[in-house]
C-alpha cells in the first residue's frame, strides 16, 4: 500500500527518525486506529551506546544494528520508508523527501543529535566523529591504517603523529573509548604487532570542564579518571582545544599532541529540520517543545530524545539526551496523540532517571543509580547486563554476549579488519586532481 492509498479517514501519524524514541513511539500505536510512517535515512536502527566498541574491534557493526522492517514486521497500521527530509512545509502538513512530498496530521521528530564542532570548522573537517555506524567503521579502519603505516614511518615524528591517540570529550563516549583504546593496547597490540614499541602508543583524553562524566557523582568522576589512568591513559582536564590541523592538535594553554587520530565527542547539538521557526530553537540545536512534547508554536508538530528541550524549573537545560529520556518521551507522546485525536485531556510528560553508567574497560565501569553508587567488577557487570537487555533483537543480544564473553577470557579483540580503508576527502580530492 502507497503512501497516498492509506485511509484517509485515519489521522496520519509521520515520525522522521528510527532511533530510540521514534521506534518506541511507533511501537506503542501499534493496535490504535491511526496510520504511522516512520522516515529513515537508514533502513536499520543504530544502538549507539555501542558505537565505540564498533570502532575499536570489540563488535562488528551488525551486531548493533537492526532492521526496522524486521522491528515492525505484523505492524499492519505502520509503513517504513527510507529517505531524507529536506524541508517541513507547517502550513501545509507536508514534508518534502527524496522519494517526494508526504502530508501528515500529526509530525513526530525524533531525528536526534550529531556531533557539535562549535563552529570550528578546521576541526570539523579533521577529526574523527563516532555518532553513526559508517563513522565508527572509518575510525576502526583509521586507527588500524595508522599501526600499519607506524610500522614504516621515516621518521620518529610521522611515527609519533601516528601512535597518539587523542579522544576530546571527557562524558561517558569519551572515557569509554579511551578506555577501549588502552584495553586494544595492553591486550590485543603486543601480540598482532611484534615489531611495534608498545610504550610509543600513547592515548590522551581532554576535557575541558575540571572533571570527566560532569553529570555524576564525585565519586564516578574520581573513580573513572583514577581506573583510565591505570590503563595509562594521559587525563588533561580544563584543557579547551583551540585547533587541530590533521596533524597538531593545539590547546588554548599552548600545548600541543602530534596526532593523526583526534576522536571528537566534546559535544553535541540536535538534528533540526529545515522549515520550522528558528526562534523555538534553544541552546544544543535543539527545538523547544512544552510538557508534552509539542513543538512550541504549533500546533500538530512535535519532537522527542536528543533533538527536544523541555525547559521547566526541574529541567532548565532539557532532559539529558540519552536513550531512557527518548524511549520515556516516546511511550507518554503515544498517549498523548491518542488523547489529542479523541479530544480526551493529554497528560503531562515525567522523566523517571533511571541513572547513569560507564565503563572504562575490563572489570571497571563506575554506576550511578539514584544515590545507589558503585564502582569495579560489579559496575561492570551492571553495565553490561543493561546494555545487553536494551539492545533490539535476540541475534544481536546473543551475538553482542558471546562476543563479551570471547574478548573477557581470550583477552582478544576479534574484528580488527580494514575492509573499507578510510581516506580524507583532502586527500581523495588531492589524487583526483592528480589523475
Amino acid at each position: 500500500m502507497g503512501l497516498s492509498d492509506m485511509n484517509n479517514e485515519k489521522q496520519k501519524i509521520v515520525i522522521v527518525g528510527g532511533g530510540f524514541g521514534g521506534i518506541e513511539l511507533a511501537k506503542k500505536l501499534r493496535k490504535k486506529n491511526v496510520e504511522v510512517t516512520i522516515l529513515d535515512r537508514h533502513n536499520y536502527h543504530t544502538f549507539q551506546p555501542l558505537l565505540y566498541q564498533v570502532a575499536t574491534g570489540g563488535l562488528e557493526a551488525d551486531s548493533i544494528a537492526f532492521p526496522i522492517r524486521k522491528i515492525f514486521k505484523g505492524q499492519k497500521n505502520l509503513t517504513f520508508r527510507v529517505t531524507e527530509v529536506e524541508k517541513v512545509i507547517p502550513e501545509n502538513n507536508t514534508l518534502l523527501t527524496t522519494i517526494g512530498e508526504i502530508k501528515y496530521d500529526h509530525l513526530v521528530i525524533a531525528t536526534g543529535s550529531t556531533s557539535n564542532f562549535f563552529g570550528q570548522t578546521e576541526i570539523e573537517h579533521n577529526a574523527m566523529p563516532m555518532k553513526s555506524i559508517p563513522e565508527a567503521l572509518n575510525l576502526r579502519s583509521l586507527i588500524l591504517q595508522n599501526l600499519e603505516a607506524s610500522l614504516i614511518a621515516k621518521t620518529p615524528e610521522q611515527e609519533a603523529e601516528l601512535l597518539n591517540f587523542v579522544v576530546v570529550g571527557g562524558g561517558p563516549t569519551g572515557v569509554e573509548t579511551a578506555g577501549a583504546i588502552a584495553e586494544l593496547k595492553k591486550h590485543v597490540l603486543k601480540n598482532d604487532y611484534p615489531e611495534l614499541d608498545i610504550h610509543k602508543v600513547n592515548i590522551y583524553l581532554v576535557e575541558g570542564s575540571p572533571e570527566l562524566l560532569g553529570a555524576m557523582s564525585v565519586q564516578a568522576q574520581q573513580k573513572a579518571k583514577a581506573f583510565l589512568e591505570e590503563l595509562g591513559v594521559t587525563v588533561y582536564t580544563e584543557t579547551r582545544v583551540q585547533a587541530y590541523d590533521g596533524k597538531v592538535l593545539s590547546f588554548v594553554d599552548g600545548r600541543t599532541i602530534a596526532s593523526s587520530t583526534v576522536i571528537w565527542s566534546a559535544g553535541v547539538k540536535g538534528v533540526v529540520l529545515d522549515g520550522l521557526n528558528t526562534e523555538k530553537i534553544v541552546r544544543g540545536n535543539r527545538l523547544k517543545v512544552d510538557k508534552i512534547n509539542r513543538v512550541e508554536g504549533y500546533q500538530n508538530i512535535y519532537a522527542i530524545g536528543d533533538v527536544a528541550a523541555m525547559i521547566t524549573d526541574e529541567t532548565p537545560n532539557g532532559h539529558p539526551g540519552v536513550a531512557p529520556a527518548a524511549i520515556q518521551q516516546g511511550k507518554q507522546l503515544a498517549k498523548n496523540l491518542m488523547h489529542i485525536i479523541n479530544n480526551e485531556p493529554t497528560e503531562d510528560f515525567k522523566y523517571f532517571d533511571k541513572g547513569a553508567m560507564a565503563t572504562v574497560g575490563r572489570n571497571r565501569a563506575v554506576v550511578d543509580i539514584n544515590k545507589i553508587r558503585f564502582q569495579g567488577v560489579f559496575a561492570w557487570f551492571t553495565w553490561m547486563f543493561v546494555h545487553l537487555m536494551t539492545l533490539v533483537g535476540f541475534r544481536n543480544k546473543l551475538v553482542v554476549f558471546v562476543n563479551w564473553v570471547w574478548s573477557y577470557f581470550s583477552y582478544d579483540r576479534g574484528t580488527r579488519l580494514i575492509i573499507r580503508p578510510f581516506v580524507k576527502a583532502d586527500k581523495l580530492e588531492a589524487e583526483d586532481q592528480k589523475s
